[in-house]
């Protein structure tokens, strides 16, 4: 079996581990588990750190257990939270389970075989559990003293404090640790370092009740470069789920990542060998402006979670709108077209406009691309629209049936990033 924590280690991607943790991934196939909680019917591109540790660790040879929180998610995780959240009805719950187990089928391995990942739903556990059965099973083996030097619940008690549900959430988590260990054979729980806290109570349950040892494994919380949450865009999360977040968005969110962002993630996400790697810094460093880390993620991301078409769909819109190829050249019946008309703003104008003739003023304050024609003309003059990638020198300038792109199309670019499609339909 390859070395997983010494391929944490190189890729710095390992913050905490348990004594004895290393020789047991050695010596024996491990079986491991991480805890995803179903706040939302997606998971988010932040989960893609756990997905892919989970990943590692059975490419390394060792067993994952996808653990789906059905019983956790009702409660809430205070770990890294100022604040409770609020809690989920049952239909909104069991909805948000469904999404995020099929999403987890597609990264892990289910094939039968000694290293086959388990997908899991702590709720079938608890749902036949009484609340006496599990304060006499369970909540007598942990002190509240215990429980209180949690890092975790001491910082929500030092910013005003927490509901008892939330403090009961540790338990519960120690719990499942337990359950794994005794029926599933699982040795380890890993999880961001924000969840050291959880994973470790569920160690001292593993000691307590069951006389074992259980394994705990972290890996660092990671922000972006200016200290914000990993995984937002102005748009907010980057989700898995196509439909929230399309494979262009996707893929522009990697692009458009800073170069010190790159130079971290690529540790962190990428497939790649440690040679490949530092190869692949190498060209930024020399050549930074052609963003080959930017370029390399893009592309092994969104092949991960989205496949090959969706990819290539995202390349070709890419291409489009940042003028590689020329509009003129290309076909917008392609599905990838598809993905420009979902990204960028656009507006429906009838064909009779342009049979007679309309002007790029009227036609663009019309349709709200500019609030006035005096800022449209601002633009002109400082050289920043175009119209079907040709730069405007002349407000006044008309357009007829002539300048549409395939008969239906018009696409205005305002300034560097700005885009809005315009598609002509036959006039009711």
């Amino acid at each position: 079996m390859n070395n997983f924590i010494e391929e944490l280690r190189w890729r710095g991607k390992l913050q905490d581990v348990m004594p004895g943790t290393e020789a047991l991934l050695q010596q024996e196939q491990v079986t491991a588990y991480i805890g995803f909680d179903p706040t939302a019917d997606s998971l988010h591109v932040g989960s893609l750190v756990q997905i892919i540790l989970m990943m590692r660790l059975q490419k390394a040879g060792h067993k994952p257990i996808a653990l789906i929180g059905g019983a956790t998610g009702m409660i809430g995780d205070p770990s890294g939270k100022s604040e409770e959240r609020n809690l989920l009805n049952a239909d909104q719950l069991q909805q948000n389970v469904e999404g995020v187990q099929k999403q987890l089928s597609q990264f892990l391995d289910f094939t039968p075989g000694p290293n086959a990942a388990v997908l899991l739903n702590n709720y079938d556990w608890y749902k036949q559990m009484g609340l006496l059965d599990f304060m006499r099973e369970v909540g007598k083996h942990l002190t509240v003293n215990y429980m209180m030097a949690k890092d975790s619940v001491s910082r929500r008690m030092e910013a005003g404090g927490l509901s008892f549900t939330e403090f009961s959430y540790q338990l519960i988590q120690g719990y499942d640790f337990y359950y794994l260990y005794k029926n599933h054979g699982c040795k380890l729980q890993m999880g961001g370092s924000d969840q050291w806290g959880n994973i470790t109570a569920g160690t001292e349950l593993i000691r307590r009740i069951g006389g074992g040892e259980g394994f705990a494994l972290t890996i660092p919380l990671i922000t972006k470069s200016d200290g914000t949450k990993f995984g937002k865009s102005e748009g907010g999360n980057i989700w898995l789920d196509p439909t929230k977040t399309s494979p262009y968005q996707f893929y522009q969110f990697w692009l458009n990542i800073s170069d010190e962002e790159a130079s971290q993630y690529i540790y962190l996400f990428s497939f790649s060998s440690q040679e490949e790697i530092l190869a692949l810094l190498d060209q930024q460093k020399n050549k930074p402006e052609a963003r080959e880390l930017q370029q390399a993620l893009a592309q092994e991301m969104t092949l991960l979670v989205h496949g090959i078409n969706a990819l290539e769909s995202a390349k070709a819109a890419t291409d489009f709108l940042f003028g590689k190829g020329g509009i003129q050249n290309r076909s917008l019946k392609e599905p990838w077209f598809d993905e420009v008309r979902k990204t960028v703003p656009g507006a429906q104008v009838e064909r009779a406009l342009f049979s007679s003739g309309v002007s790029v003023a009227q036609l663009l304050t019309d349709i709200q691309v500019f609030p006035s024609k005096a800022e449209l003309k601002r633009m002109v003059q400082g050289g920043g629209l175009k119209i079907n990638e040709q730069k405007i020198e002349n407000p006044d300038q008309i357009l007829t049936l002539q300048d549409l792109i395939e008969d239906e199309f018009l696409l205005i670019q305002k300034g560097k990033k700005n885009y809005f499609v315009v598609e002509v339909i036959n006039s009711k």
